[in-house]
């Protein structure tokens, strides 16, 4: 059976679908059989990124280790059981041809809540939620007063999360092993980026996830998403020196592979 990680939060413009395509991309360059899910069927971030690197493969005759991307199937009326929602029975469907020839599943899940996300988040035995690294985005894990910092409830968000823990756990399965990534840090340790890491470490501790760190603010991924490149394609396009900061860059997602601590996988790029 494949390992399925879902990437998810409800809020846009956290980093999702760069972080769902870096770590895809690292596991297939690493030998592993990555399938790839984008539940955003508006946007289709991830889904394009795939399509943009098909599109630079075939411009330039390169051939580069990528995740096999695929549409959720439409789903006939008419296979559908009593009371079975349509979109349940695609993205079945679609993680159903994947598991027994893939070793991974990536799905990345849209910025709202969704019927399919909700349903990707209980299937997941990793959970990757990116933030960026404010408290605009904790609220996204819980509520927090204002005056103390304290944190006084957890969010929707996490409390759906806790709802896909309960049905994995009444279906046998083993538990979402959730990882928060800090993503956006800046180089500077500031006043509130220590707060906010303060109040991830006691949040951490109540709901259970773990804190790793992400992607910090770079050029670099704006500039790679229209040819559907990662920071590990680089040298694979005619750079044959990386400048600091996508040495730097290299090494995050080294680390944030690291970080999520997947069966099998021993991080070497």
């Amino acid at each position: 059976m494949a390992h399925i990680i879902v990437v998810g939060n409800e809020k846009g413009g956290s980093g999702k679908s760069t972080t769902s395509m870096h770590v895809a991309t690292a596991l297939a360059r690493m030998g592993h059989r990555v399938g790839a899910l984008d539940l955003d069927l508006r946007q289709k971030t991830f889904g394009r990124y795939v399509e943009n690197r098909r599109a630079w493969m075939a411009k330039s005759g390169v051939k580069l280790p990528s995740p096999d991307y695929r549409e959720l199937p439409e789903a006939d009326p008419a296979t559908l059981a009593p009371g079975e929602n349509a979109f349940d029975h695609r993205l079945t469907l679609a993680v159903s041809a994947l598991d027994p020839v893939k070793d991974f599943i990536i799905i990345d899940c849209p910025g709202s809540h969704t019927r399919l996300s909700q349903v990707a988040h209980s299937l997941a035995d990793t959970l990757v939620t990116p933030m960026n690294d404010s408290f605009v985005d904790f609220d996204l894990l819980a509520h927090i007063d204002g005056e103390t910092g304290k944190v006084k409830g957890p969010s929707i968000y996490s409390e759906m999360v806790w709802g896909a823990r309960q049905l994995r756990a009444q279906a046998g399965l083993k538990p979402i092993d959730w990882i928060v990534l800090r993503n956006r840090l800046g180089a500077q340790q500031m006043h509130n980026k220590k707060k906010v890491g303060a109040a991830l470490d006691d949040l951490s501790r109540r709901i259970g996830f773990r804190v790793a760190p992400g992607f910090s603010e770079r050029v670099i991924f704006r500039e790679l998403f229209p040819r559907g490149l990662t920071l590990l394609d680089l040298k694979d396009t005619g750079v044959d020196q990386l400048n600091l900061s996508n040495i730097a860059a290299r090494q995050e997602l080294r680390d944030l592979v690291a970080a999520l601590r997947l069966p099998n996988v021993t991080v070497r790029f």
